[in-house]
């Protein structure tokens, strides 16, 4: 015995249901591409054209018509030559850092492309400088604590401000707090803060010409240069010290190549006659866009390979660009990077302009990571389960860190 079994819909009926629940375009079939019609071209033959009757008639070839050459310069119209015919091309590449570049090896990396030992926290003599009284705020924690405030609660009419709103509004805060120390310290007020300018440094490191081109954020620039951090037997010291290695990695990983370039490109950004020459402080802000989105490790990274820049250019300037073994004054730039939380500090000491080998006298770094100051900024209480775990309004300050970075600001004019 056979059963047969009837459908509800017949099946025309019910493809239309399944059509009418989604858009044509995903149930329409996908049309097969046209294949291109092979152009045959016989040597002595001249195809019959209607280029000379002005219009189009059908059994006739379609014209070809020479590139047409405008009398004047349209740069919205301007194709640039091939690389190879390029006055600037070179057979040997060069490698480029930028401020969108994310290298894979972060911090290791960087420390090998600078000649740089890395070591962890910042210098005691350093950071003892804001424990002074007389380095310090009247009702610093107070002031700070609602310079966040500011930052995350008030200025913004959203429910939830942005983070590439609150950190940069949190990055002026600060500065502006500190800045009121000059009437008691005043080498604070030859200084200036510069942004959106242009750095250039070029450097050979084995075989390899590398360079930094671009713009890194907020300068903090001085007219007096920044001390030396460690005396000239500590910097002699450092010829004794070993890169670390990442191999198989190669070092030139995630850099752009690039085959149209200058040699000799170095710049700091300003003109010989700007009277604040001194790089003192970079200010590195996280950035919301998600095509430039780093890593911490790689936004450390980007912080000591720029540091090194400026500091590499001013070299340049005041030595020449032929490789020194050791600087007669070393160069020292320090750095601040941060999310609007979390703060990333960095003082760089550049000893030396002969990068080619890893042997000889090697450039210092202390570099201190992911210091918190504070725990919670929040606009509603965080409730789980009936239970307020995190209470609204700025939760777990941590003074420590301003002091950080107050001492940072007041290195070179306390």
């Amino acid at each position: 015995m056979t059963l047969i079994c009837k459908r509800k819909y017949p099946p025309s009926s019910l493809q239309t249901r399944r059509n009418l629940r989604v858009s044509h375009c995903f149930a329409a079939r996908v049309p097969p591409q046209k294949k291109p019609r092979e152009k045959v071209e016989i040597p002595g033959l001249e195809m019959v054209t209607y280029g000379d009757r002005m219009h189009y008639v059908p059994g006739l070839a379609k014209p070809v018509y020479p590139p047409w050459e405008m009398s004047f310069k349209d740069p919205r119209y301007y194709r640039s030559p091939p690389a190879q015919e390029m006055a600037l091309y070179k057979d040997k590449p060069c490698y480029v850092f930028n401020q969108r570049t994310s290298i894979l090896e972060g911090v290791r990396q960087a420390a090998w492309l600078t000649k740089t030992h890395v070591r962890p926290g910042l210098l005691p003599h350093l950071v003892s400088l804001a424990a002074k009284p007389e380095n310090q705020l009247p009702d610093q924690d107070e002031r700070v604590q609602n310079a966040i405030k500011h930052s995350r609660f008030w200025d913004t009419t959203e429910p939830r401000p942005r983070k590439e709103k609150y950190s940069n509004t949190l990055l002026l805060n600060l500065l502006h707090l500190c800045a009121t120390l000059q009437p008691t310290h005043p080498a604070v007020g030859r200084r200036i803060l510069a942004e959106n300018y242009s750095l250039a440094a070029t450097w050979k490191r084995g075989e390899d010409l590398f360079q930094i081109r671009g713009r890194n954020g907020l300068l903090h620039c001085s007219m007096d240069p920044l001390p030396r951090i460690c005396g000239e037997q500590e910097v002699l010291e450092t010829s004794d010290q070993v890169l670390e290695s990442f191999y198989p990695v190669s070092p030139t990983i995630d850099l752009q190549q690039v085959s149209v370039y200058k040699e000799e490109m170095n710049c700091t950004g300003f003109r010989g006659e700007y009277p604040y020459p001194h790089a003192h402080t970079l200010y590195f802000l996280e950035t919301s866009d998600p095509n430039c989105q780093l890593r911490p490790e790689q936004f450390r990274a980007k912080m000591i390979m720029f540091t090194f820049g400026n500091a590499l250019a001013r070299a340049h300037k005041l030595y020449g660009t032929q490789p020194q073994s050791l600087l007669e004054r070393p160069i020292t730039v320090q750095a601040v990077g941060t999310n609007g939380r979390i703060f990333q500090f960095l003082v760089f000491q550049l000893n030396t302009t002969d990068l080619s080998g890893d042997d000889g006298i090697k450039n210092q770094a202390w570099l201190d990571e992911d210091v918190e100051l504070y725990d919670f900024a929040k606009v509603r209480p965080f409730i789980k389960r009936k239970e307020v775990k995190v209470p609204a309004g700025l939760a777990g300050y941590k003074p420590e860190t301003f002091s950080k970075f107050l001492a940072l600001y007041l290195h070179g004019a306390a």
